[in-house]
């Protein structure tokens, strides 16, 4: 019998497909603030992003499936023992995310940031000319589910679309060309829109520097989704402040709250969320985070665990292919 401690905010029903899958083993639901150290140390299995720190007392762990696509901070050393399977929600996110960054790419192509900062002044004021998604080169660096699906979506919208990934594969229907890192420089000066979807790791830090934020088009638009750490923020400030770039939306920044007097917060032609594109804003995610819960559930009780979705490599933070 595996003793299971199930953090994320499960209704009845979540719970009974979860229960059926895992019958004969106990479980147990909290949230990850709530989680008590017996709770910790009785589990075998944890369902749900609990604080790295707080691990170092389960001790029994086995599995831990994250409800987060990101996994760095459970990579570290020290925070899971040796031995631990770690799995991440890739999958879950890629409809959200992708919507958002849809939205962002059309808000900052046509000022519409500007516009409601006019209505809130009660400016009545053309903001001049605009671009369009049709026609335009879409460069998506990170071509996991979020970055897929927001390069299928520009796709569709008549953008031309490349994709920059790690590893080579062959290339999807949804991308024009398809390139490893090696070529980002080349490929950074032919894209209206930049959009990362990057994990945190020593590769992605400040993979966005001054040089490279240069070497942008002055009219194109930047989107990070992925960690705030991909860009230099004092030297994207920097080069927002020269009039360089046509608009930078982010979810995510470096640091993480952002300040309240921080720079960034009044650069030119910046908006700034606080991270919320993905979380369980929209119920779907949430419905396919639990989906794959139970099918991992399910794969590691029946002794499949090198079968298991989304298993994170400890030394790369991605996912294993």
């Amino acid at each position: 019998m595996k003793h299971i401690l199930v953090t994320i905010p499960v209704e009845d029903r979540h719970k009974d497909y979860l229960e059926n899958i895992g019958q004969g083993c106990q479980f147990q639901y909290t949230s990850p603030l709530a989680a008590t150290q017996e709770q910790l140390e009785q589990a075998e299995i944890m369902i749900g992003n609990v604080s790295p720190e707080k691990l170092k007392n389960a001790k029994r762990l086995e599995w831990l499936q994250l409800n987060s696509a990101g996994a760095d901070n459970y990579c570290k050393d020290g925070v899971l023992k040796e031995g631990v399977l770690l799995t991440n929600a890739t999958g879950a996110y890629g409809l959200a995310i992708s919507e958002y960054m849809v939205g962002m790419s059309f808000l900052l192509q046509n000022k519409l940031y500007q516009y409601y900062e006019n209505q809130r002044n009660h400016q009545w004021k053309d903001e001049g000319n605009v671009t369009s998604v049709y026609g335009s080169v879409t460069l998506v660096v990170g071509l996991g589910d979020i970055g897929g699906e927001y390069a299928k979506r520009m796709k569709a919208l008549g953008s031309y679309t490349i994709g920059v990934r790690r590893t080579k594969s062959q290339k999807p229907e949804y991308l024009d060309e398809l390139y490893t890192m090696e070529k980002l420089d080349s490929l950074i000066p032919r894209a209206d829109f930049v959009a990362l979807s990057l994990p945190n790791t020593p590769a992605t830090h400040h993979l966005m520097d001054e040089r490279r934020l240069r070497l942008m088009k002055r009219t194109g638009f930047l989107i990070n989704v992925g960690r705030g750490s991909a860009i230099d923020t004092e030297a994207l400030c920097k080069v927002l402040k020269e009039g360089h770039l046509g608009g930078c939306g982010v979810d995510v920044t470096d640091p993480e709250p952002l300040p309240e007097d921080h720079p960034l917060w009044d650069m030119p032609r910046m908006v700034i969320t606080p991270h919320i594109s993905g979380q369980f804003h929209l119920q779907e995610t949430f419905e396919r985070i639990v989906k794959i819960a139970g099918r991992n559930l399910e794969k590691f009780l029946a002794g499949q665990k090198n079968d298991m979705e989304n298993l994170v490599d400890f030394k790369t933070g991605y996912r294993r292919r």
